[in-house]
């Protein structure tokens, strides 16, 4: 008889990351290029024009140790197009995340998947004879119970847009 032995990974903090960049080519690459050098996967990113056309807002979404992401901050900020980056892991922030779901489920099972999106203010934004597609937005942790409550259902299908974040107040994101 074989004793189970169970291997308990360390949790690696979540951290949140905002750039503000030049709009110019190439500064996406040389962005990641920084938290690969280090050893940080990004777990999100995304990328959006900012109020004025000649900036872009950048939220990276990454774990690890807290003392190797400050080097990481360091080397941001010296690079040429990145005007400022700041961790907003431990910020008062307002943080959003869209998620679109797809599940394949018969009309018996629908009911049930209706109830679990409208606990979670979820709606249904596409139905088919044999699939729904459920669109969701709150905080990344809302959209993850949610998604393991759908799961025994059969998500065929998952997209999510990665977290969003401006701080709150007169702060700068």
């Amino acid at each position: 008889m074989s004793a189970a032995i169970e291997l308990a990974l360390p949790v690696q903090p979540i951290h949140t990351i905002s750039l503000f960049v030049n709009n110019v080519p190439g500064v996406l690459v040389r962005v990641s290029l920084v938290f690969s050098r280090r050893g940080f996967n990004i777990e999100s990113l995304v990328v959006s024009p900012g109020a004025e056309g000649d900036f872009s807002r950048m939220t990276v979404t990454c774990s690890g140790e807290h003392e190797v992401l400050e080097q990481i901050i360091k080397q941001l900020s010296k690079l040429v197009d990145v005007v400022h980056a700041i961790d907003h892991s431990t910020d008062n922030s307002y943080e959003v995340e869209i998620a679109l779901a797809k599940l394949e489920c018969s009309l018996s099972e629908r009911a049930q998947i209706l109830q679990i999106a409208k606990h979670f203010k979820a709606r249904a934004v596409d139905y088919g004879p044999e699939s729904v597609i459920l669109q969701a937005n709150g905080s990344s942790e809302k959209i993850d119970a949610m998604i393991m409550l759908l799961r025994p259902y059969g998500i065929t299908e998952l997209v999510r847009s990665g977290k969003l974040l401006m701080a709150r107040g007169k702060k700068t994101t």
